[in-house]
């Protein structure tokens, strides 16, 4: 199986390596380029400076920044109702005021945009009867679920107490309540301007960024945080050094050299996929199952301690990509057309995208992509066959399936635990699931089930033996990787070549991708 957390494989990430892989999730729900979040953080924090503002002060600024569309993804559902795409809406949201005509504008072009007229003259009249009312109840709405997920995945109180002005303006025309000029907190004045200019000044350069500013000064921004943006903008928006926006924003972080625990990175995954599972109201609670249901049955497959936390971790991680396609496709009753059936496929390739960014998770990645391929090639996103998937990515597609049965979708209702079983097993016998990973998913589910176990009877460490033995490893190079005797290691293949029925090399590596068991090799852990 593919493992993380093992003897050898390094460190846990920082803690702002993981919520800067977060804030590029944020970034595709808003129909923002991977990096806005981050990048946004570091113009704050260069504000942050021109204006004078403590260390506290400035700590609250590049969190409440990096975050402050946390929320957003917890209201897609409201945002699909009223505009359609939440995500093209949300894009297109940065190049206008919300403020007098042209807001008035932006929100008659956008509701219910690509409707049947009559649709959308409903929904436009019954927006317009009360319009601040009902977006003052979706703002309220989206603040609470801000600050409640800050803290939920573990900022300050003062980031969380922030995140609650993300809608307010300066001249007091925002939402939900009307704050004003100091009533709102400084941190949220630089970072409302901040990430707005982001977006100006990536795609239309620093002359419409300071015009933009200018013409919101007083309005959106407040004047003095205006001012500190107009005087040198050049510079304030000036390129990372060597153009590296990653890096230039880790190192703006107050807490940048805190690492995380292999405690404090589970709760966080876990953290992160609840707020994921919030993007539509029938997935709630879906990554904490899957989770469970991955390490469960990875243990009763013989899975060891570090490939258990590695299907954990995908299995709270795995639908990332989700918060990268609108809520209009999630939320269908009827079929999906091709162009919406391609935005699903490409969620787990979203996934991907976000977890590469996070180092020390890469195991994981590899794993939670996997999470809808089959064994006959005829999942997603690349069409995987057999031989190209793990133990541990086929465990994760069985898990995924069976938990996926359980919960309600717009087109069907929630199946019964029978039901459930049932169709999982019959995905089994078609190939496209891994009959032992199916037996040890329902297994853990209490499922009456035969314990899952190969007919081979090989051991963890056989396992890992055959993997090495199927990529061409000498017993030599075998024992200094796992650092066992030459003698032992010939022990090892000779009961693994008699358990599985091989007689030389070429058998044990076909028997090895047949099994999921060769791409073990790149996470094989050292150690006795």
């Amino acid at each position: 199986m593919t493992g993380v957390g093992g003897p050898g494989d390094g460190a846990p990430p920082r803690r702002v390596e993981v919520l800067a892989g977060l804030s590029v999730a944020i970034d595709l729900g808003l129909g923002q380029p991977a990096e806005h979040m981050v990048r946004s953080a570091t113009i704050a924090c260069r504000l942050s400076d021109r204006l004078g503002l403590s260390p506290q002060q400035r700590a609250t600024v590049y969190y409440a920044t990096l975050v402050m569309w946390i929320g957003c993804h917890a209201d897609s559902s409201e945002y699909a109702r009223w505009f359609g795409d939440d995500i093209a809406v949300r894009h297109e949201a940065y190049l206008v005021d919300w403020s007098g005509m042209p807001y008035l504008r932006f929100l008659v072009a956008n509701v219910a945009k690509g409707e049947p007229l009559p649709q959308r003259l409903r929904v436009l009249g019954a927006l317009f009867r009360s319009a601040r009312g009902q977006l003052a109840t979706l703002v309220h709405s989206h603040c609470a679920s801000a600050a409640t997920l800050a803290r939920h995945i573990g900022l300050p109180e003062e980031v969380a107490t922030t995140l609650a002005y993300t809608f307010e303006r300066y001249d007091g025309h925002g939402l939900p309540a009307g704050a004003s000029g100091d009533q709102i907190p400084i941190e949220m004045r630089v970072a409302q301007l901040a990430d707005v200019a982001e977006v100006h000044h990536r795609t239309y350069g620093i002359e419409a960024v300071v015009a933009m500013v200018s013409s919101r000064r007083g309005g959106q921004f407040d004047p003095a945080v205006a001012d500190a943006a107009l005087s040198a903008p050049e510079e304030l928006f000036a390129s990372s050094p060597d153009s590296d926006v990653w890096q230039d924003a880790l190192t703006q972080a107050p807490d940048q050299e805190t690492r995380l625990t292999d405690e404090g990175l589970d709760r966080l995954v876990c953290a992160i996929g609840d707020f994921v599972d919030l993007k539509c109201p029938f997935t709630l609670g879906h990554s904490r199952a899957v989770a469970t249901l991955s390490a469960g049955a990875g243990r009763l497959l013989g899975a060891r301690p570090g490939d258990v936390g590695t299907l954990r971790r995908a299995g709270h991680l795995h639908d990332l990509g989700r918060l990268g396609v609108t809520n209009q496709v999630w939320s269908k009753a009827g079929d999906l057309g091709p162009a919406e059936w391609e935005r699903v496929r490409m969620h787990p390739y979203l996934t991907e995208r976000v977890l590469d960014r996070i180092p020390g998770l890469g195991p994981v990645r590899t794993v939670a992509r996997a999470h809808h391929e089959h064994l006959d090639g005829t999942g997603y996103p690349l069409g995987l066959a057999g031989s190209m998937l793990g133990r541990s990515e086929r465990v994760l597609a069985a898990a995924v399936a069976y938990q996926s049965a359980l919960e309600p979708r717009p087109y069907r209702d929630a199946m019964t635990p029978g039901q459930a079983m049932a169709r999982l097993r019959a995905r089994s016998r078609s190939g496209a699931l891994d009959p032992e990973c199916v037996e040890a998913v329902l297994a853990t589910a209490g499922h009456p089930t035969t314990r899952p176990r190969r007919d081979d009877l090989l051991t963890p460490r056989e396992c890992e033996v055959l993997a090495l033995v199927s990529r061409g490893f000498t017993n030599r190079e075998i024992a200094d990787r796992l650092v066992l005797s030459e003698k032992t290691v010939r022990n090892h293949v000779e009961r693994t070549y008699t358990k599985i029925g091989a007689t030389n090399r070429v058998g044990a590596s076909l028997y090895a991708l047949q099994h999921g068991l060769a791409p073990l090799l790149a996470e094989t852990a050292t150690g006795p």
